[in-house]
C-alpha cells in the first residue's frame, strides 16, 4: 500500500482543478457541476466552494447517479425506470462531471448517456481527482488532479473525509486487498 494524494495534496489538486474550470471557460457563468455517485459528489461540492472563494459565484451543484447507464449491469428489461436525481438544469449549459478515478472510462460514458438524457447542454466536460489509465473507451478528462500510472493489478482507493472519515488516495496491490 502506498499513499498517493494526502489531505494536503487533495486540496492542491481541487484548488488546481477550480482555477482550471474559471480559466477554461472565461467565467463560470453557465457552469453546473454534477458529482458522479458516490464519491464524485463530495469533490463536486468541495470544486463549488473553492470557486465560490475564487469568484463569489454560487454555481449550481447536483450529482447523477449512472447505475442504470452502466453496460456492465445485466438488465432485467429493456427499459429500466430511471428516476432523474439530476435537480437543475442542464439547458444550455457547461456541464462539469466530477469523479474519483478515471480507470477505463465507462462510468465517464454511463454519465454523459444520463446527462444526454435529460438536456441538450452546450458542452460537457469531466473533471477527475485520479486519472489511472487503462481507458478502453476514447475519453479522457479535462482537468485532472493526479496522474498515476498503474498497472492493472493495481487498485487505487479514493477516502473522502465526508464518507470515510478521512482524506486520502491510496495505491494498493489486488493481492493485498
Amino acid at each position: 500500500m502506498k499513499i498517493l494524494l494526502d489531505d494536503k495534496a487533495i486540496g492542491r489538486a481541487l484548488t488546481r482543478i477550480s482555477y482550471e474550470i474559471i480559466e477554461k471557460n472565461k467565467g463560470v457563468d453557465d457552469v453546473v457541476i454534477l458529482g458522479i455517485k458516490t464519491r464524485g459528489i463530495p469533490l463536486a461540492n468541495r470544486i463549488a466552494q473553492k470557486i465560490k472563494q475564487i469568484e463569489n459565484i454560487d454555481i449550481p451543484v447536483s450529482m447523477i447517479d449512472i447505475t442504470f447507464y452502466r453496460d456492465d449491469l445485466i438488465k432485467k428489461s429493456k427499459q429500466p425506470i430511471v428516476q432523474n436525481t439530476i435537480d437543475i438544469s442542464v439547458e444550455n449549459k457547461t456541464v462539469v462531471l466530477v469523479d474519483d478515478v478515471i480507470y477505463t472510462g465507462r462510468t465517464c460514458r454511463a454519465a454523459l448517456d444520463a446527462v444526454i438524457d435529460i438536456g441538450r447542454p452546450k458542452k460537457i466536460q469531466f473533471a477527475v481527482l485520479v486519472d489511472r489509465g487503462h481507458r478502453e473507451l476514447p475519453l479522457r478528462p479535462d482537468y485532472v488532479g493526479k496522474n498515476v500510472p498503474t498497472s492493472s493489478k493495481e487498485i487505487v482507493h479514493v477516502h473522502l473525509t465526508e464518507i470515510d472519515k478521512e482524506d486520502r488516495v491510496l495505491i494498493i496491490d489486488s493481492e493485498e486487498s
